[in-house]
């Protein structure tokens, strides 16, 4: 099993910044992908950015040139580094991984709010 740690939400102006951590642990899985989802009250959780192990990333057409992920193999950690941040940034922030066996884990989230 494979378990994943959030950190580094919070509170942050408009125009800020703010970066996210997470930490997969445990055993038996070779993962694959990593990445990041969101879900804003009242929506859908959609994608913001996932890294492949191959070293190729895919980011939401909504955090473009904003975000940005950076993923250690050995130490099966990605981070997402969000700049110039937007109020409709505002979400619940989930860490994901899959499994080269294609098995999903997810983090238990983590706020993050954008507000004046």
């Amino acid at each position: 099993q494979v378990q994943l740690v959030e950190s580094g939400g919070g509170l942050v102006q408009p125009g800020g910044s703010l970066r996210l951590a997470c930490a997969a642990s445990g055993s038996g899985f070779s993962i694959n992908t990593m990445g990041w989802y969101r879900q804003a009250p009242g929506k859908q959780r959609e994608l913001v950015g996932i890294s492949f192990k191959s070293g190729g990333t895919n980011y939401a057409d909504s955090v473009k040139g904003r975000f940005t992920i950076s993923r250690d193999n050995a130490k099966n950690t990605v981070t997402l580094q969000m700049n110039s941040l937007k109020p409709e940034d505002t979400a619940v922030y989930y860490c994901y991984a899959r499994a080269d066996t294609y098995v999903y884990f997810w983090g238990p989230g983590t706020q993050v709010t954008v507000s004046s």
